[in-house]
């Protein structure tokens, strides 16, 4: 199990995969530079934390484990600048709900790979997960909402929405969905509002974090074309 974790990671990417991760990449560091240019003040604890999320998004995209792993180091990293900016919504569900989902995702994406490779098995949403998600993400989001307010989170009204999109799309890759790439989509462009508003008072911080979840909307759209792909070849 945990040779297929690393197996063939760099090696089955395609050329177009390899593209796509490294102009992710570039497109953060660039942003990561001009934001230190802008601000004067240079935050390598931001640009770092977008380097493993897009390098993470990639192997996600693949259905390979290893992007589980890597997005758990990803939230743990996001939920620490999250903290900086008063995101208190975006720290707990990276540190409470993202990452620890993304431990469960690892071992069900181990568990149930696709014959002999290291990609995970995709599988079809059941009549009583359509039920259970939409109930579900309903009542953490009226929970989570009067929790923000107590707390005095800042933007609470795009934190809540972001927290519903996360949600979903934590559960979603857990049951291994092509449709997880949708709902982290939408995650994203609420993110990148959240973070577009936080630059405004700290852009060192924040400009790198808002190309990174530009990469990750990229990114996710070639993850759900990805997975359809593999869910028909496999169904095949």
């Amino acid at each position: 199990m945990i040779n297929r974790l690393f197996r063939g990671s760099f090696s089955r990417l395609t050329r177009f995969e390899v593209a796509l991760w490294l102009s992710s990449a570039a497109v953060v560091i660039i942003s990561g530079i001009a934001s230190g240019f802008i601000s004067g003040r240079w935050d390598m604890f931001s640009l770092s934390a977008s380097l493993v999320g897009v390098t993470a998004l990639i192997f996600v995209a693949k259905g390979h484990a290893l992007g589980q792993l890597l997005t758990v180091v990803f939230g743990l990293l996001y939920g620490f600048i999250s903290l900086k900016q008063r995101y208190y919504g975006e720290m707990i569900t990276y540190l409470g709900m993202t990452s620890p989902m993304a431990v469960f995702s690892l071992i069900s994406w181990l568990r149930h790979p696709y014959g002999d490779t290291a990609e995970a098995e995709v599988s079809r949403l059941s009549s009583r997960q359509k039920l259970l998600l939409p109930a579900a993400a309903a009542a953490v989001t009226a929970v989570f909402y009067f929790i923000l307010r107590a707390m005095g989170n800042a933007s609470l009204a795009v934190s809540t929405v972001s927290i519903t999109t996360s949600f979903a799309a934590s559960m979603l890759t857990f049951w291994r969905s092509p449709y997880y790439a949708l709902a982290y989509a939408g995650n994203d462009v609420v993110l990148i509002i959240l973070w577009t508003i936080a630059a405004f008072h700290d852009p060192s911080a924040c400009i790198p974090v808002i190309a990174c979840f530009l990469m990750f909307l990229l990114n996710d759209i070639y993850g759900f074309i990805s997975w359809r792909r593999r869910q028909t070849e496999q169904a095949g």
